[in-house]
C-alpha cells in the first residue's frame, strides 16, 4: 500500500521530461550532445562534448524539484514567447512551478493501470498472507468463514484506503487545479468499479447480501467524493519550492549561460528628476488609460510596447515611472472622452485601486472620467473553471475586513468570504501573453459600453460610471 501512494503521487508531480530521471540522458543545450549521469558524474558536471557546465543536476534536487537544462531553457522560451515579451521574476517562478505540478489529466490510463495492478497485488499477497489468521478466527467462531473471505476483506480494505488517499490529494496545496480535476475523476471511475465488481461477485460467486451492501457503500461513497471534488474551484496551492531556491537556480543559470535577455530588473522606485518632453508632445493626449495597482504589471507592459500598440498611457497607482507621471497625467486630464482601465491582484489592496482612482486628489477625484475595472475580481476567480494560483495569508483577513465601506458595497457576500478568509491571487501568477490579451480584451469590449451585448457591467452612478469585465480572460 505505501508502494502504491508512493507511485500515485510521483506521477502527481514528475514531468515527462524526468523519467526516469537517473537513467535518463541529458542534452547539452550549448552543443545538443546527450549525456548520461555517469558522463556528467566523470567530467564534473560538465558536458563530455565541449565541457559546458550543467546548470542542474536532477538527481541532487529534492523530489518534485527536478529540473534539467533543456527544461529550463523551455520555459524561458516559452514563457517569453520566443523571446520576443518581457516577463518579471516572479513570472518565471509561477511558470516553473506550474510545469513541475504533473497535468495529469491525459494520464488517467496510467492510473488505471497501477490501480488494476495494486487491485491484484495487494489482494493477492495480503490476502494469501492473512489466510492464518482466518483459520485461527474459526477454530474460535461459532461460524466458519471460507478461505475468500480473507481476500475480500483486505480488498474492501484497499478500496477504502485508496479513495480517502485520492480524496485527500484533490485537496492538496501542491498540486495544480487540473491534476485535482483528474483525481476527482478518477475517483468517480473506482467507485463505478467497485460497484460493478461487487455486485457481480456477492451475486455470482458468494450470494452474500453483506457484501453487496459494503460494495455498493462505498461504491456510492467514492463516486460522491469525486463529484464533490469535480469543478471544485477555490482552492489554494503551494510552490513547490522556495522562492530563495528558484533565486539560487536562476542565479547559477545566469552564471552559466548569461544573463536572460527578457527578465526584468526592478523598477527603480527612487525620486526621479521629471524628464524633458517637447511641447509638441505634451499638447497630444491619450483617449486610454491603463493604471496597475503594483510597478511591476506598469513596467512590464511598457517594456512590451502594449503602450504604444494600443495608443495608451501605462502608469502605476504610486506614480511608476516618475519621470514621465506629472506630465502624462496633464495630458490625460484635457481628453474628457478618457477611459481608465484598472488592473490589479485580486487582494485587499488591488479591489480598492478604482476607489484609489475616484478618490485620490493625484487622480481623478471629482471628475467624471469612465473607469472600467479589468481584475482581478474575486467573483471572476470564483467563477473560473481553470483554477487558478490561489494563495492565502493571514494578514490580508484584517486589510480586507478593514476596507473602506464603498469598497466592500462593490462586492457580494461570497466574494466578501472570499478575500475575508484571507485569499488572494497575484497578476504576476499569469503569463506576460495573458495578461496583455485580457486588456486588450478589456479595451476592446469598451467600445460599445451602452450595448446591451457589452461584456461590461456598470457597477457604478450615472455621471459617475465604473464598470467590470465579467471575466478576466
Amino acid at each position: 500500500m505505501t508502494r502504491f501512494k508512493q507511485e500515485v503521487g510521483d506521477l502527481q508531480h514528475i514531468t515527462n521530461d524526468q523519467l526516469p530521471i537517473t537513467k535518463k540522458l541529458m542534452k547539452c543545450i550549448n552543443c545538443g550532445t546527450d549525456n548520461t549521469l555517469k558522463d556528467r558524474t566523470a567530467n564534473q558536471g560538465r558536458c563530455k562534448q565541449c565541457n559546458h557546465p550543467f546548470a542542474f543536476e536532477p538527481t541532487t534536487m529534492g523530489k518534485f524539484q527536478k529540473i534539467t537544462d533543456s527544461m529550463f531553457a523551455k520555459i524561458i522560451s516559452d514563457l517569453s514567447a520566443n523571446n520576443t515579451l518581457f516577463f518579471t521574476p516572479k513570472q518565471l517562478l509561477y511558470f516553473l512551478d506550474n510545469r513541475l505540478k504533473k497535468k495529469v489529466s491525459s494520464s488517467i490510463s496510467v492510473f488505471i493501470g497501477l490501480y488494476i495492478f495494486f487491485n491484484i497485488w495487494v489482494t493477492g499477497f495480503f490476502g494469501g498472507f492473512s489466510i492464518p489468521i482466518l483459520l485461527v478466527l474459526n477454530a474460535v467462531l461459532p461460524i466458519k468463514l471460507p478461505e475468500y473471505t480473507s481476500f475480500i476483506v483486505v480488498n474492501l480494505i484497499f478500496q477504502l484506503v485508496t479513495i480517502f488517499y485520492l480524496f485527500r490529494e484533490t485537496n492538496s496545496p501542491t498540486i495544480n487545479h487540473k491534476t485535482r480535476q483528474a483525481l476527482a475523476r478518477f475517483l468517480q471511475l473506482i467507485g463505478l468499479f467497485v460497484i460493478i465488481a461487487g455486485i457481480i461477485i456477492s451475486v455470482s460467486i458468494v450470494n452474500s447480501f453483506t457484501l453487496f451492501a459494503i460494495a455498493v457503500i462505498i461504491g456510492m461513497m467514492s463516486i460522491y467524493l469525486g463529484t464533490k471534488q469535480v469543478g471544485k474551484v477555490g482552492l489554494v496551492q503551494e510552490f513547490l519550492f522556495s522562492q530563495s531556491e528558484f533565486q539560487q537556480w536562476l542565479t547559477r543559470w545566469e552564471q552559466i549561460n548569461g544573463s536572460l535577455q527578457k527578465i526584468l530588473p526592478s523598477p527603480r522606485q527612487e525620486q526621479i528628476a521629471p524628464a524633458s518632453i517637447n511641447p509638441d508632445v505634451t499638447a497630444y493626449s491619450f483617449d486610454r488609460l491603463v493604471v496597475c495597482d503594483s510597478p511591476n504589471i506598469a513596467q512590464l507592459l511598457i517594456s512590451n510596447n502594449f503602450h504604444f500598440e494600443n495608443n495608451c498611457a501605462v502608469l502605476s497607482i504610486n506614480g511608476y515611472p516618475q519621470s514621465i507621471f506629472e506630465t502624462t497625467m496633464e495630458m490625460l486630464r484635457r481628453n474628457p472622452n478618457l477611459q481608465v482601465f484598472a488592473i490589479h491582484d485580486c487582494s485587499p489592496k488591488g479591489v480598492s485601486l478604482v476607489h484609489r482612482l475616484r478618490t485620490s486628489e493625484n487622480w481623478f477625484i471629482n471628475s467624471d472620467v469612465t473607469i472600467i475595472d479589468v481584475g482581478l475580481l474575486p467573483r471572476q476567480i470564483l467563477a473560473n473553471k481553470r483554477g487558478m494560483f490561489i494563495q492565502n495569508a493571514a494578514s490580508l483577513t484584517k486589510k480586507s475586513t478593514e476596507l473602506p465601506l464603498e469598497v466592500r458595497q462593490t462586492l457580494s457576500n461570497e466574494e466578501l468570504a472570499w478575500l475575508d478568509a484571507g485569499n488572494f491571487v497575484e497578476l504576476e501568477s499569469f503569463t506576460p501573453q495573458m495578461l496583455i490579451k485580457v486588456l486588450r480584451s478589456g479595451i476592446s469590449g469598451s467600445l460599445n459600453l451602452e450595448s446591451d451585448d457589452s461584456s461590461m457591467i456598470l457597477i457604478g452612478d450615472s455621471g459617475n460610471d465604473i464598470y467590470m469585465v465579467e471575466s478576466f480572460g
